[in-house]
């Protein structure tokens, strides 16, 4: 179990894309060999995101490598998974996350205390070209101060 809270898969260029607004922690209905993946740190969610269908949230493209030791019970690498969240936080996010230019998007998938996986996600909105390189210079100027505090 002390391995399992080590477990931190982030989707570094969320923070790049968009302005993050609200974030939340789902849990996220998995298969036996899919948590016993994401233990081994074998997930990605680079290019996921989140969408909402007839009967919930779900998470799409992310993808957890098959298991090892998993045989024919092994799942699909890419299936869309439902994310668990309350009815009054599903009903917040379905109704911001309608309106033009947001969008939901998963930031890190971690191993609770209890032993689940959970996920972070954001409502977020897109960020301009021009909003990118204001990030980028920011970015180069506290590189520039760390530099110049350690000389």
């Amino acid at each position: 179990m002390a391995i399992s809270g080590n477990i931190n898969i982030k989707n570094k260029r969320a923070s790049f894309e968009y302005n993050l607004l609200d974030r939340y922690v789902a849990g996220i209905r998995l298969l036996g060999t899919e948590i016993k993946s994401i233990r081994e740190g074998k997930a990605n969610i680079n290019d996921s995101f989140c969408a909402f269908f007839e009967d919930g949230l779900y998470i799409r493209n992310m993808h957890i490598a098959e298991y090892s030791f998993g045989s024919f019970y092994n799942h699909e690498a890419k299936r869309d998974r439902q994310l668990l969240l309350t009815k009054k936080e599903l009903k917040k996010l379905k109704e911001k996350g309608d309106d033009k230019g947001f969008t939901i998007v998963p930031l890190r998938i971690f191993i609770s205390d209890r032993g689940f996986a959970k996920v972070e996600i954001a409502l977020a909105q897109g960020k301009k070209d021009f909003d990118k390189r204001e990030t980028l210079k920011e970015k180069e100027n506290k590189r520039e101060m760390d530099r110049a505090m350690k000389r």
